[in-house]
């Protein structure tokens, strides 16, 4: 048995030849549907096991606690987020254009890993001091990006408000709120959830749409 950062106590256990090939991936997967239907406290090694059908013993073998299967699924998904967004504006283009490919690759990207991304705001500040200190990372990092394009939009007067990370806060919680009501068998077309999602934060963000002054 070992004992994590956290103080949890985690096993390194022996599994049979049998169940060690091909686990990790079905792992992962399995638990990122659980974490983000359940939560992290909802949801416990015990729980993942029955769901795939092994022991508790061979999610110990792959991962030393619960928090390090969180912390992998995060690392291959959420982690990446802040890079995405980096990418996403080196297009370059106006402000405006800027701010735009910055909504469309957030949102994107959020629906590429939309378990992913549930389970990561669904748990924010209620893991080890560790594992919060990785989310709180991740956020700051996002919340910079938007704040660095929002600037510009205000120095350009297009943002009425003096505080460009209020603003910022008010579009994450749009973009995050998405990922609460969106179903992808819905009758609407993701693009065009998209197009009004980017719609919405431009006219409430910006103001009134040109042309209709």
């Amino acid at each position: 048995m070992v004992t994590a950062q956290d103080g949890t106590v985690g096993m390194v256990a022996e599994v049979p030849e049998g169940e060690k090939s091909g686990r990790r991936e079905d792992l992962l997967r399995v638990a990122a549907n659980l974490f983000s239907e359940k939560g992290f406290y909802g949801t416990s090694i015990r729980d993942i096991a029955k769901s795939l059908g092994v022991s508790v013993s061979v999610i110990y073998h792959h991962f030393q606690n619960k928090e390090g299967l969180w912390s992998e699924i995060i690392d291959y998904s959420v982690r990446v987020l802040p890079r995405r967004l980096e990418m996403a504006l080196k297009d370059g283009g106006s402000a405006t254009d800027r701010f735009r490919q910055l909504l469309r690759a957030h949102l994107e990207s959020s629906e590429y890993y939309r378990k992913e991304s549930k389970m990561f705001l669904v748990d924010l500040n209620r893991l080890s001091p560790s594992g919060d200190a990785i989310a709180q990372d991740i956020q700051r990092r996002i919340l910079d990006i938007y704040v660095q394009v929002i600037e510009e939009l205000r120095r350009e007067g297009l943002v009425r408000s003096a505080h460009a990370k209020i603003v910022a806060f008010n579009v994450l919680g749009v973009i995050n709120w998405y990922l609460r009501w969106y179903r992808p068998d819905g009758p609407i077309p993701v693009d065009r959830i998209y197009e009004e999602i980017i719609s919405f934060v431009f006219y409430g963000a910006i103001g009134t749409p040109p042309g209709e002054c």
